[in-house]
């Protein structure tokens, strides 16, 4: 990244040794630009993206906002070969590009990533099945399995060289409200604050932000809770990325790199909520053996299992994304169905829509909050976020039915899908992020 000094860190309502050029003209009052609001992936993503952001020779000050602060000793997965972070992110070539340009990307591949050339998908009722390979659409591969951690780690790599950021950790974000100066003011439960010009809220699902600005939502339950744990399976994953249609929910396989005989696998597996208790009591070989025989021993039998989170599902859409010099991005404006790994793709896509409509307003001499700058990244994101949204959905409804119909219907669609080349291709590229 861009910059030869380090970046203020705050810590507790205290700053460190390490402070920014901008220090001085902060003072006590700590006004910013921008401010952005959550220090995961997709926050950090973005401020990243905006270390050259600037006009007339005056860089922005933005400040990131971290509710807990990073310990990456604490996130050290990778550095023993069979510990796995339950956490994963099913990355497309579009999110790799990205972390290119922030040159990230050679810290995440000397930690731990595994490509995957390769997609399996079958109906667990019927014959009817896909398969989507790399070489089809002239790739080396299709996507890379990467541990959160993994990713949060090689972000955070770059934050101390970024000389236009202060990073404030653990702030935890109890109010904003417009003060008398037109500003927005943040809150902090310690009674710290900071002040913008514009607010990016990046803080999650249950995005606080999005509460306290009455932004309004779509959002039902899906009656499914999704498992997630670690795997070790008797046969080798091939790189190869598994899905399958059960009734109840889909289950999928994704393959993790770090021991040379491949049998390492992180599972999602999405079920209605009964079930979904009845597995999470299971002893470990007594979940083992459901989790075997739910996926066919496709790879032959589940060796073993790491701890296991339930996480209950749930459909979220904001009907706007900014209002007020408040902009929402990732999973503060969407959360989807976990049933293509497309979540913090499409967050990583919010991010890149709103660095560049951002660079191109300062460039044409507007405001960071303008409404302008803001109402172009909605145009470009919400019509896309809605149709995968609205995919998902109808993915789930088609593979829940379970009459004779609809049975034969989907079984016939995928092996027809599979069979028409162009078609198969153009699913690929597009859920890859290269259309």
């Amino acid at each position: 990244m861009r910059g030869n000094t380090v970046c203020r860190i705050e810590s507790a309502g205290h700053a460190s040794s390490l402070v920014s050029p901008y220090n001085e003209a902060m003072n006590q009052e700590r006004e910013f630009d921008i401010v952005i609001a959550g220090g995961g992936m997709v926050g950090t993503s973005l401020a990243r993206l905006l270390a050259d952001l600037g006009t007339g020779g005056r860089p922005c000050r933005i400040a990131l906002l971290d509710r807990v602060a990073f310990e990456p000793d604490k996130t050290l997965f990778h550095a023993q070969p069979e510990r796995y972070d339950p956490r994963v992110s099913a990355l497309t070539q579009a999110s790799k590009a990205l972390f290119s340009e922030l040159g990230i990307w050679r810290h995440i591949a000397d930690m731990r990533q595994c490509p995957y050339d390769n997609m399996q998908v079958w109906d667990a009722e019927g014959t009817g099945s896909i398969q989507f390979r790399a070489h089809e659409v002239h790739q080396s591969d299709l996507g890379s399995i990467v541990e959160n951690s993994v990713i949060s780690s090689a972000l955070h790599q770059g934050l101390s060289e970024q000389s236009n950021l202060t990073y404030f950790a653990p702030f935890n974000l109890t109010s904003v409200k417009r003060d008398e100066s037109d500003t927005l003011l943040i809150g902090s439960e310690d009674g710290s604050a900071v002040r913008a010009k514009l607010l990016v809220a990046a803080d999650g699902a249950n995005s606080r932000i999005r509460q306290l600005a009455g932004f309004a939502t779509r959002e039902w339950d899906y009656g499914h809770d999704a498992i997630v744990t670690t795997v070790e399976t008797e046969r080798p994953h091939r790189a190869t990325a598994w899905q399958r249609f059960i009734h109840t929910g889909p289950l999928a396989f994704l393959p993790l790199a770090g021991d040379g005989e491949q049998r390492h696998c992180s599972i999602v597996w999405s079920v209605v909520t009964n079930e979904a208790e009845r597995l999470m009591g299971l002893s470990e070989a007594q979940f083992n053996d459901a989790l075997t025989h739910a996926f066919e021993s496709k790879l032959g039998a589940v060796r073993s299992s790491d701890k296991r989170f339930r996480v209950p599902l749930r459909q979220r859409h904001a009907t706007e994304y900014f209002h007020d010099g408040i902009v929402l991005v990732g999973d503060s404006a969407h959360s989807i169905h976990p049933l293509a790994g497309q979540g913090v793709n499409l967050g990583f896509l919010d991010v890149i829509a709103l660095s560049e409509e951002l660079h191109a307003g300062l460039n044409a001499g507007r405001q960071v909050s303008d409404s302008r700058i803001l109402e172009r990244y909605q145009r470009r994101r919400k019509p896309h976020n809605l149709r995968m949204m609205w995919v998902m959905e109808g993915f789930k409804h088609l593979f829940a039915g379970r009459t004779p119909a609809t049975v034969w219907l989907r079984n016939f669609g995928l092996t027809q899908v599979d069979g028409a080349g162009p078609l198969k291709n153009l699913i690929v590229r597009h859920a890859m992020g290269m259309e």
